[in-house]
């Protein structure tokens, strides 16, 4: 009798194509298909650049809240440039077409505004990149739509111009960044792009 059992289970493997072991790691990631170690919404490469002062100054903004959810959280001081990096493939090297996406939901709290760019892989230091305001909150969390409609972003003379399209950007996307120049009290706590699945590392 064990032996058919034992049969039976390997043929159910075998017709379902379930690998052992998978449950338990999908099981791992959560029911909110977080990722295993820290996210927001697969995103596990929330970071501090180290540009402008901002506390913590370098690594990772996320913070545990509310159990096993996360969140990421930074203070922008004084009044200079000050970059937050948000790797859309978890990983430097990866990049992103998102050209068939129209755009994402960012839940976020910010007591003044800020700015968030769409960094291309082959132009991505410097500030001269497309960007769009994301306005003040007041300090209240909420959910907000950014299209990724060429209308939609522009470039701060500050910063500079781009020498490229921002339809070649969005083919091409590697991160986004969130710059502001003024001492800033930020909390995201979503960020969701349409049709695009983070890959968890």
């Amino acid at each position: 009798m064990r032996k058919l059992v034992a049969a039976i289970s390997v043929a159910v493997v075998g017709l379902l194509g379930v690998v052992p072991g998978t449950a338990v790691a999908e099981r791992d990631r959560g029911a909110s298909g977080e990722c295993r170690t820290p996210s927001i919404d697969r995103l596990q490469q929330w970071l501090a650049s180290g540009e402008g002062a901002t506390v913590p100054a370098e690594g990772s903004l996320l913070v545990p809240v509310r159990g096993h959810d996360y969140a990421a959280k930074v203070s922008f001081l004084n009044a200079e440039w000050h970059v937050v990096v948000v790797w859309l493939g978890n990983q430097f090297e990866a990049q992103a077409d998102l050209s068939k996406s129209a755009g994402f939901w960012l839940t976020y709290s910010a007591t003044e505004d800020l700015y968030v760019q769409l960094r291309p892989a082959s132009h991505w230091s410097g500030g001269d990149k497309w960007l769009t305001l994301v306005p003040s909150t007041h300090g209240r969390t909420v959910t907000k739509f950014f299209s990724f409609k060429p209308s939609a972003w522009t470039t701060l003379p500050e910063l500079g111009t781009p020498a490229y399209s921002f339809d070649s950007a969005i083919r091409e996307a590697r991160g986004l960044v969130f710059v502001g120049k003024t001492a800033n009290e930020i909390t995201f706590r979503g960020l969701k792009v349409h049709g695009y699945r983070p890959p968890c590392l």
